[in-house]
């Protein structure tokens, strides 16, 4: 027999001797109960016939004397003998033969009370001779004796119970001892042959992690060869995209200073020769201008540092909304169809970046169907589970909400579609796109903790598919200036403190409040705009740049505020960093204008702020503020 069957044929006797234990240990410990039931009923017979032999001498004690005194016996007996008869009763439940018996002895211990209390009536009757009477007549005595005999048949078969119980108790315990033994036994057996297959398996182990030694030296050796490959490889890649990068943007930009240098040349020109016809030129440089900025913005939302305002939004009214602008974008040769979905949950995101995402997706479309087509927008709620998350990185499983849209163009091949949301990569003709709009839309989604997949078959159509979180949120909105709403000039007496690092940017911001007829005193650094503020409380509206030396914009805003509660904050900046704006998203009470900004564009911002009511939320939550660097940097005036 080998050791695998000697060890399978050692686990079924051990198996065996188990069960056998087992079961002797249940009979034992039935045997055991046994025996204490009847222990218990004996010393329950002895209680209730020491209770009768009481109610018999309170009985006598009484007809002798008459004093009611020696009735306390009687009395005290009475319910003992009850409650014991009760118990007795239930526990010879199991016993046929014993609850006959059982049965003639409670029917005698009934008529020796109902005799006993027959005499003490007529004793307290003034009957004394009748009562004496009835003792004399011997049927108490008859009844005690018919009592003893009974309880002597009970004791003897409670005494054979217990016996019983001893022997059967004594031959489990012997079958415990043999099966206990026979399990040591059949254990230092098992225990042996395992011991010696187990040497046996570790000399074989022993041998292969020799072997696996000496292949574990030469993965190290190729793995070292693949790692310096691959890096050598990262850094191609890594070169080839920066110089897609920086082509591409150099490219464009070069194109919009051109606009913006040449036009501001001849304007000089002619301011210098005195002439005033200078509007298109004027417009060509500002449309150079914002073209930068949107490219600057496209650049920020794509490396996620952006900052973005989310709202509580409901995507099917902002897809609803904006179906005639598509039809008016796309022409007649796309039709568009939008397709909602009933009871779609709502999503917490920045609703402009949104609008541009699906504007974006849309325009591809439209560039992917030259000779026409269906573009649909769908909405649907979804949820990512546990399996897809693990095989999309960076994709945390929950329920989003779904926008999906479709078009029936060509399609793109897989090795399109892998460099589909890469920066300044396009296939469209040269001047007919830069190249950011998907990345835009990648960066944009999953900045706000979204996800994006595209799928497509080449020459049927595409879908790009935006999941974003589902919100659970019921929040206030917040006031906003309707964009064709007439924005009220500023006051004299509305003050804003203005302080930028920047002395051009400062003075620019200056004149343009100052343009708009506000009130306005300026500060170089977060120190001097403290010291500022001192000098005059009556400031109404902080417009700090976030970025700065010392004190940050967010500090001084938290400073200010707790010195000055009814102070209103607006911030702007260009760059915004993670470290600066919680994850790059601006809380519910916090306002902000991105550089750079039209003087139109400052002015609504500005009484957008002047309209909200102060609350102690707005601004900055006091508490998270910590001071750095010398307050020595001077206030400026004017």
């Amino acid at each position: 027999m080998n050791s695998a069957a000697a060890l399978y044929s050692g686990f079924i006797i051990l198996g065996v001797l188990l069960l056998g234990i087992f079961a002797a240990a249940e009979v034992q410990s039935e045997n055991y109960e046994n025996i204490r039931q009847a222990i218990a009923v004996r010393g329950e017979m002895y209680t209730v016939f020491s209770a009768m032999q009481d109610v018999e001498t309170g009985q006598r004690g009484y007809l002798l004397t008459g004093n009611k005194a020696y009735l306390g016996p009687y009395n005290n007996a009475l319910p003992v003998i009850d409650s014991g008869l009760r118990f007795l009763a239930q526990a010879l439940e199991g016993s046929p033969g014993d609850q006959k018996t059982f049965a003639t002895f409670r029917d005698l211990a009934a008529q020796k009370l109902v005799v006993t209390d027959a005499t003490i009536a007529r004793r307290e009757a003034g009957e004394t001779s009748e009562a004496v009477a009835l003792v004399m007549a011997g049927s108490g005595k008859s009844i005690m004796d018919g009592v003893r005999t009974t309880m002597a048949s009970l004791l003897a078969s409670q005494k054979e119970r217990m016996a019983t119980g001893f022997r059967l108790a004594e031959l489990s315990a012997q079958w415990l001892r043999g099966g206990a033994m026979g399990a040591v036994l059949v254990i230092a057996g098992l225990a042996f042959v395992s011991f010696t297959r187990i040497r046996r398996q570790l000399g074989l182990v022993t041998a292969g992690r020799d072997d696996l030694f000496d292949a574990h030296k030469k993965l190290i050796v190729e793995g070292e060869q693949q790692e310096k490959l691959a890096a050598q490889l990262r850094q191609s890649q890594k070169m080839e995209a920066l110089g897609q990068l920086t082509g591409g943007l150099a490219h464009d930009f070069n194109n919009m200073l051109a606009v913006i240098v040449s036009s501001l040349s001849i304007i000089k020109r002619r301011m210098a020769r005195g002439e005033v016809d200078i509007a298109r030129y004027l417009d060509g440089a500002m449309d150079g201008a914002e073209r930068a900025a949107t490219l600057t913005s496209r650049l920020l939302t794509f490396s996620r540092q952006q900052p973005l305002s989310p709202e509580l939004l409901d995507p099917n009214k902002m897809v609803a909304g904006m179906s005639e602008l598509l039809h008016r974008t796309l022409g007649e040769t796309a039709c568009v169809e939008t397709v909602l979905a009933a009871g779609l949950w709502r999503t917490h995101v920045d609703a402009s970046q949104l609008e541009n995402s699906i504007l974006n997706l849309a325009l591809n479309a439209r560039d992917a169907m030259p000779g026409g087509g269906n573009l649909t927008i769908e909405t649907s709620n979804a949820h990512l589970n546990d399996e897809y998350a693990s095989t999309n990185k960076d994709v945390p499983p929950g329920q989003y909400v779904l926008i999906a849209v479709t078009d029936t163009g060509v399609g793109m091949a897989p090795q399109l579609i892998e460099k589909a949301f890469d920066p300044f990569f396009t296939t469209k003709q040269t001047g007919k796109g830069t190249g950011l709009g998907l990345s835009q839309v990648y960066g944009f989604v999953k900045q706000s903790g979204g996800h994006v997949s595209v799928y497509s078959e080449p020459g049927h159509g595409t879908t790009f598919k935006l999941y974003l979180p589902r919100s659970y949120l019921d929040e206030a909105r917040a006031i906003v200036l309707a964009p064709t709403e007439a924005v009220r000039p500023g006051h004299a007496s509305e003050i804003i403190l203005v302080v930028e690092d920047d002395k051009r940017v400062r003075q620019l911001s200056v004149d343009a409040l100052r343009e708009l007829g506000y009130t306005v005193v300026h500060a170089d650094d977060g120190a001097a705009a403290l010291r500022q503020l001192e000098a005059t409380p009556q400031v109404d509206l902080l417009f700090t740049d976030i970025v700065m030396p010392g004190i940050n914009g967010r500090e001084l805003a938290t400073i200010a505020t707790r010195r000055h509660p009814e102070l209103r904050v607006l911030y702007t900046s260009g760059y915004v960093p993670n470290a600066v704006v919680h994850n790059a998203t601006l809380g519910p009470f916090e306002d902000l204008i991105t550089k750079p900004f039209t003087i139109d564009q400052l002015a609504r911002k500005v009484r957008q702020v002047f309209n909200r009511p102060v609350t102690a939320a707005t601004g900055l939550a006091a508490g998270a503020s910590r001071l750095a660097g010398p307050l020595t940097a001077p206030a400026q005036v004017v």
